[in-house]
């Protein structure tokens, strides 16, 4: 299989190289030449901020394309239509967030969407970048375009920061506030396994959008904190704390508690969707002690230090906020 990644040396893009190439695929990465792609990529420059950073795309087919944009529609648009004649599947990584808020539990892929536009030159809009993203691969490949929706992506090089956080902070030891409940139900994807469900997709040719994100109750919070604890070695102590308590301590779910949230509609709208018609593709997720494990040994790999996303704020909580909670 030829495959075309627009991307490819971060995160999500460059967990798709590196399982194509396990794969034995030919694969081409497009990207700024910001960061260094996995060693046997065929590699192209270029910049999709304008069409003429396109140029380096003008020639060449490929089997599929795999597009990890988060910016602007237009940029979809742009490269979706460059390439509709010479590749056969677009596959645009989008997310659950296109769904209007809130969404229910158990809400499937027919779920209400937010309003998005394949035109626009803007991506203020996180949700509604994502669906003009979506209508862009679909508007110049139609039933070829392949929408993956993922929600929470976490994994070896990760860079938002949330699992590097959380490991960080409890390889430091001591008291540590755990958001309870300890057995509220997680749903996220290991990139390397939405990588291999998406060239399972490419190669058995399915298009449509598909949630892909481990099934509900895959994980807990407190297996996923337990881990933490368990592979650093570290002596802290989880000290689980009430959501109310939290709240009232003034504490942001998701980003300065990175991947929690409270039970209720914010929980429901990201850890309790239905994936069901992506389990029945064959999508397979890795135990939660496993994707934690990785995690950590490609952290210490790089000295402790998670890389970040430019434009994306730090996540986690301040000592001096943690220590006020525990302290009361």
């Amino acid at each position: 299989m030829r495959l075309l990644i627009l991307g490819g040396t971060e995160f999500v893009g460059r967990a798709v190289a590196e399982a194509a190439l396990a794969r034995g695929w030919q694969v081409t990465v497009f990207h700024r030449g910001h960061h260094a792609p996995p060693p046997g990529v065929t590699v192209r420059h270029g910049d999709r901020g304008d069409t003429a950073g396109l140029a380096a795309l003008a020639t060449g087919e490929w089997d599929a394309v795999v597009d990890t944009w988060s910016g602007a529609p237009s940029a979809v648009r742009d490269t979706a239509r460059l390439l509709a004649g010479r590749t056969g599947t677009y596959v645009y990584v989008s997310s659950r967030s296109v769904h209007t808020f809130p969404a229910a539990a158990g809400l499937d892929e027919q779920g209400p969407l937010v309003t998005g536009s394949a035109d626009a030159t803007d991506a203020d809009d996180y949700a509604a970048a994502k669906r003009g993203g979506e209508l862009a691969a679909a508007g110049a490949f139609g039933d070829r375009a392949l929408l993956v929706r993922p929600g929470l992506i976490i994994g070896p090089h990760e860079n938002i920061g949330r699992l590097p956080w959380w490991l960080t902070r409890i390889a430091r030891g001591g008291p540590v506030l755990a958001p309870g409940p300890r057995e509220l139900a997680l749903q996220y994807i290991d990139a390397r396994d939405l990588a291999e469900w998406t060239l399972d997709a490419v190669r058995d040719g399915l298009g449509g959008a598909y949630n892909v994100v481990s099934p509900q109750g895959h994980s807990t919070m407190g297996e996923l904190l337990e881990s933490c604890v368990r592979v650093t070695g570290s002596a802290a102590e989880l000290r689980w704390t009430d959501p109310a308590d939290v709240l009232a301590a003034g504490i942001e779910p998701w980003s300065e508690l990175p991947v929690w949230l409270p039970p209720g509609e914010l929980h429901d709208t990201l850890h309790a969707g239905d994936v069901s018609k992506a389990v029945a593709t064959g999508l397979r997720c890795r135990p939660v002690g496993e994707t934690v494990a990785d995690t950590w040994s490609w952290l210490r790999s790089r000295g402790g230090a998670a890389p970040q996303r430019p434009g994306r704020p730090a996540v986690g909580l301040p000592p001096e906020k943690e220590a006020a909670v525990l302290g009361g």
